[in-house]
């Protein structure tokens, strides 16, 4: 490793434990300290805490040094991360003695196993910092130019389990990026839920394929009060008169089934057709 390299790996560790630190810190100063702690909890400022800690190191590292530059940076991640693990566990020894999720798994899996397959997990990162990126830069163009909804995105893409009673160290720190991953895809999934059902409300070909995707996109079947995709089997002519009947109508385009729970610029608003 070269001094430069060194230097990468070094200096990550040192923004990684300098960041916690200020998360630490801010929570501890008063009602000012914990508004700004919650606002880092949910987005839009969780997604530039979530660049901070994960992407931006490796992306000076890549810059900086290229391949070695990165491998660098993500080393001084992953040791930055289990010091502050080892760190939050001797700081709560109640908890870390007591009953925790590692322990479980640890024993169903095995301890191996279960450390493997969570840092095989984490190669997922890019992908959900990628999803997230679309989000916020892809989707709101769509809500002027075909009128998709809008979304409060803090209302899904936030952090809240590190207020669960017990979770230290390592349970903390992947149930915090569980909390974040299935925000991030949950609101990836709405979304997409009303661009198939406004461009393309046709059934697949392969009923396995229906089945399977039904779940994440209702529409396919529809409802007993909402109209489903136009048949494999079916005409262009039905497909357009669908597009016309569910669309047009001064009315956010949203998926048929649309549920009324949902907030648009952080009011509830009633479904154009009516709920499951």
């Amino acid at each position: 490793m070269t001094s430069t390299h060194l230097g990468i790996f070094l200096a990550t560790i040192g923004a990684i434990l300098l960041g916690t630190a200020v998360l630490h810190t801010l929570a501890k100063l008063g009602a000012a300290g914990r508004r700004a702690s919650d606002a880092l909890c949910r987005a839009p400022l969780l997604d530039l805490a979530i660049t901070y800690f994960l992407i931006l190191p490796g992306v000076v590292g890549a810059i900086v040094a290229g391949w070695l530059g990165l491998a660098s940076a993500i080393a001084g991640q992953v040791l930055a991360l289990q010091l502050w693990v080892w760190a939050h566990e001797l700081a709560h020894p109640k908890a870390r003695k007591g009953p925790r999720i590692v322990k479980s798994l640890n024993k169903v899996i095995g301890r191996w196993r279960n450390h493997l397959a969570l840092w095989v997990t984490a190669l997922a990162v890019p992908l959900f910092w990628i999803v997230r990126l679309v989000e916020i830069v892809v989707y709101p163009p769509l809500t002027v130019l075909v009128g998709v909804p809008k979304y409060r995105t803090a209302d899904w893409v936030n952090l809240s389990r590190h207020k669960f009673e017990g979770l230290v160290g390592h349970d903390l720190i992947w149930c915090l990026y569980c909390d974040w991953m299935t925000g991030v895809w949950s609101l990836g999934s709405e979304m997409l839920r009303n661009i198939e059902s406004f461009w393309c409300p046709i059934r697949f070909h392969s009923e396995k394929k229906c089945q399977n995707c039904r779940i994440d996109f209702p529409d396919v079947d529809g409802t007993s009060q909402t109209p489903g995709w136009v048949p494999a089997n079916g005409t262009m002519a039905e497909v357009a008169a669908l597009i016309e009947k569910q669309y047009g109508r001064k009315q956010e385009n949203s998926w048929f089934a649309h549920p009324t729970r949902l907030t648009v610029e952080g009011e509830d608003i009633p479904s154009s057709e009516p709920a499951n």
